[in-house]
């Protein structure tokens, strides 16, 4: 391509020629006004001299046209896998590659991203995209997005754009949607105590009716509450266990939603313990009574009620009884008035002498069986006559007695099912260095685990489940030996703290538990179990989407997966019987809060650029991409331009001048001769 141009390659300062043109005209307007006959000639004389001085040349240039770029944002956020907003996307991209192809000065670059933890973020893939493209050859810019943008795009201006920049609305923005806002939700609760959660429940489609929402703590049964559509409403829930409690609310799905993902939300909220309520019964003074003292009155969570038995109504001493400091024994109080405000209850080394009559022992089974924790640390008397085993208590105890006392000395070891036990597994690694017992009571255990075991297999520590509450009994009254550090010691402080937690039922430590975790964009999933095999892992992704898959031995009594976290929100698992979920990413994902699309996402950066916004529906109706002059409109109602900049490249180039020297000079002495003879006539 050819172009012919006027180019000037002054000879002095242009400023100075202006001014010496300038200056000419002047004295010849002085001319005219004197009435000088040869103004004319003089005032054409200085222009020509002024133009000489310019030296004027005609250009003739080859010229080769340089491309505009178009640049193509295509968002990926999880929100556009809704219904056809993805296909929309691609469509959107095949016509901006079909009008490349055949436009030979139109080049696309394209770029995706949106896709964040907090949102879909736009504005980094967008000056992404811009970065690679010339802005003197920029010929618009094509966001094929569902509006939904969380992070505020600049304008044209700030951008420093001088193009349209269009945005291709996928999704029908009439589209009718139900989501669950949860407008406050507390950080901590007491355990066994409701907590309250305000939330709202909002439906473009149905501005006033009800809807069903239910409650599930930690995946368990569900809690349901029927509340009114578009106001804020207050709803409860226990929260069962103490740290992390998932509290999952949802909402009954409406007619003609665009997803169900924002139908639910989730709160963490962390179950905190009120004080802990414990009784202890020591049946007789022993070294072993302090140690469990001390133990308890350790933890500053637990309240703890203390009796020890000294003076038996079996005892004749003679002492009369007003003659006696001793604080009578409560037990009606203690087992027929308040027995279920305690946590747990302890019996260390008791022996029925008529202190406690069969209705309290009764009363302490069904406490049990109710959903109570009982420990039971024998003596010598638990296999004789006057042992608990005789009394209404057997019925929850794991063990009978076989009315042997061995007194050898022996070292507790780990049973088999105890080394994958969550009460014992962590103590396993320091077992050899444990010191002895001299003294275990034979029994034989009836149900549950037996943890701990004598070196010939009887059992020493047994943990049980009875009803709906636990029990546990300890086969030896020599445990205080590892208190005191006798020949080095044991866990004692660490074995029968946990021990006490598994009675109150510390999740962590029970034997069957289903726990998950999202670490680094990888869900983990571990399924703690007694047993040699575990039921098939079954996945509901926040979109619904399931998988199933097997889950596989680390070696220590535990069944592990790990997969990759392909969405982002709550995921619930089950393994068999057990429930659990979490969280992948946010609880409540910025991006899911509003599902139906925005055509005002991008309103500040359109309107600034002069582009448009075209809906497509779920039918996918383009609009017509046009190609326009850099001056002319550049969006219609069904059409988006992207205009021609005329960008080229210099290849060649000739210069003629225009004011050789020598014809100048004659020139203006031929006007000046000319001047001079007017004037002289």
């Amino acid at each position: 391509m050819d172009a012919v141009t006027l180019a000037f390659s002054p000879l002095i300062p242009p400023l100075l020629a202006y001014g010496l043109g300038a200056l000419a005209l002047a004295v010849a307007g002085f001319a005219l006004v004197r009435g000088l006959k040869g103004w004319l000639w003089r005032a054409l004389a200085a222009l020509v001299l002024t133009g000489a001085l310019l030296n004027p040349a005609l250009v003739q240039e080859t010229r080769e046209p340089l491309s505009d770029v178009a640049v193509l944002i295509s968002d990926d956020s999880a929100s556009m896998q809704i219904g056809t907003r993805s296909d929309a996307a691609n469509q959107v991209a095949d016509a901006m590659r079909a009008l490349a192809e055949r436009d030979p000065l139109l080049d696309l670059i394209e770029v995706s991203g949106g896709a964040s933890e907090d949102g879909t973020r736009l504005s980094r893939a967008l000056q992404q995209g811009l970065s690679q493209a010339p802005r003197n050859r920029l010929a618009g810019v094509i966001i094929a997005s569902d509006g939904q943008v969380h992070d505020t795009p600049p304008s044209a201006d700030e951008l420093g754009l001088d193009a349209p920049v269009h945005h291709v609305l996928t999704g029908d923005p009439n589209a009718r949607d139900r989501r669950l806002i949860v407008s406050q939700a507390p950080r901590y609760g007491l355990v066994g105590d409701p907590v309250s959660f305000t939330l709202r429940v909002e439906d473009e489609g149905a501005a006033t009716g009800t809807a069903m929402v239910n409650l599930y703590v930690d995946g368990g049964e569900p809690i349901s509450a029927r509340v009114q559509i578009g106001r804020d409403v207050t709803v409860q829930a226990e929260i069962a266990n103490r740290g992390p409690n998932v509290v999952e609310i949802e909402v009954e799905p409406g007619p003609g939603e665009l997803s169900l993902i924002n139908n639910r939300a989730a709160v963490n909220v962390t179950g905190v313990r009120d004080r802990l309520r414990v009784l202890l019964v020591t049946g007789e003074p022993h070294n072993g009574a302090r140690a469990w003292r001390n133990l308890l009155k350790s933890d500053p969570s637990v309240d703890l009620v203390h009796f020890t038995i000294l003076r038996p109504l079996d005892k004749d001493d003679s002492v009369p009884p007003n003659e006696l400091a001793l604080i009578a024994f409560p037990v009606f109080e203690l087992f027929q008035l308040s027995l279920q405000e305690f946590d747990l209850v302890i019996f260390d080394r008791y022996r029925r002498r008529g202190i406690l009559r069969p209705l309290y022992f009764d009363n302490i089974a069904n406490y049990v069986e109710n959903g109570g924790a009982l420990l039971v640390t024998t003596g010598p008397p638990f296999a004789g006559g006057e042992s608990v085993a005789r009394s209404p208590l057997a019925s929850v105890l794991p063990a009978v007695p076989t009315g042997l006392i061995s007194e050898d000395r022996f070292v507790p070891q780990i049973s088999d099912i105890g080394q994958r036990h969550p009460v014992t597994r962590p103590m396993l690694t320091g077992e050899g260095e444990w010191g002895p017992w001299f003294r275990s009571i034979g029994a034989r255990a009836l149900s549950g685990e037996t943890v701990l075991q004598a070196p010939n297999g009887d059992p020493l520590l047994t943990l049980s489940r009875e009803g709906q509450g636990r029990a546990a009994i300890l086969l030896s009254d020599q445990a205080w030996l590892w208190a005191r550090g006798y020949e080095g010691g044991g866990p004692h402080d660490e074995l029968f703290r946990r021990v006490a937690h598994w009675l109150m039922g510390e999740p962590e430590l029970d034997e069957e538990r289903l726990s998950a975790r999202v670490v680094n964009g990888e869900l983990e999933v571990t399924r703690n179990t007694l047993s040699d095999a575990v039921p098939d892992l079954e996945i509901e992704w926040p979109s619904g989407a399931r998988d199933t898959m097997a889950m596989k031995s680390n070696g220590f009594g535990d069944y592990v997966q790990r997969l990759p976290a392909r969405e982002q929100g709550l995921v619930r698992l089950r393994s068999g019987e057990l429930t659990t979920v979490t969280a992948s990413g946010p609880l409540n994902p910025l991006e899911y809060r509003d599902l139906r699309p925005d055509p005002e996402g991008f309103a500040t950066l359109i309107d600034s650029s002069g582009g448009g916004v075209f809906a497509l529906g779920d039918a996918i109706d383009l609009p017509d991409l046009r190609r326009t002059n850099a001056r002319a409109r550049q969006a219609g109602i069904n059409w988006a331009g992207l205009k021609r900049n005329a960008a080229y490249r210099v290849i060649d180039a000739q210069s003629t001048p225009l004011a050789p020297g020598l014809l100048i000079a004659l020139l203006v002495l031929g006007l000046f001769a000319l001047a001079w003879r007017r004037e002289g006539a």
